[in-house]
């Protein structure tokens, strides 16, 4: 059964790499220096988190999506 996932990508430019996480999968973090190879190093994460998730036999929650909000600092 294929799912679909949702990946949540930022740029770490101190570091120059791309940091991926996937929202609802606890530990579901990787990192790239290119989109590529961070979508390649998820696919492996996501893998091996989902082998924890039916360990523990949770229900995964549904993405809804991402807002942005301007707060005044």
């Amino acid at each position: 059964m294929k799912r679909h996932f949702t990946v949540i990508i930022e740029k770490d430019e101190s570091a120059d790499m791309y940091i991926g996480e996937v929202p609802g999968l606890s530990g579901c973090r990787t990192h790239g220096k290119t989109i590529d190879e961070l979508m390649k190093n998820m696919q492996e994460v996501i893998e091996l988190c989902l082998e924890t998730e039916k360990e523990e036999a949770h229900e995964l929650p549904k993405f809804v999506g991402v807002q942005q909000i301007e707060v005044s600092s």
